[in-house]
């Protein structure tokens, strides 16, 4: 069952500090009622000192709809106001094809990998 039918949100987010770098993997749908699961996640990155980097792991995102996508937009907004760098890691199958088809795949800064989006943020340190 969808979270849409459900009503309830599928998606589990979870996050840690790797040097210079927040990462917050996301892991299931990222639709309309996953966003306020990310938001209050995020409430709490948002709280500490701003950093260079935040990693977002899309790796494990089945699922995107307009809203998750609207969301990610927010998050690359805020991380700009702040002076931090969003990179996404993980970025392919159904993600990929979503950034490609609503042409914001030039938008953000993508990795195929998670691994390589933690290596860039690893060797700007």
């Amino acid at each position: 069952m969808s979270s849409e039918a459900s009503g309830r949100s599928m998606l589990v987010v979870t996050s840690g500090l790797s040097g210079n770098a927040v990462i917050v993997r996301l892991e299931g749908e990222l639709d309309v009622n996953a966003v306020p699961v990310l938001q209050d996640h995020l409430r709490h990155v948002w709280d500490l000192p701003p950093q260079p980097f935040l990693i977002l792991d899309l790796g494990e995102v089945g699922f995107c709809d307009s809203m998750g996508m609207s969301e990610l937009i927010s998050v690359m907004q805020r991380c700009e106001a702040r002076g931090t760098r969003l990179l996404l890691g993980g970025v392919q199958g159904v993600m990929a094809r979503v950034l490609s088809i609503t042409g914001l795949r030039h938008a953000f800064e993508v990795f195929a990998r998670f691994d390589d989006a933690l290596r860039l943020a690893v060797s700007a340190s």
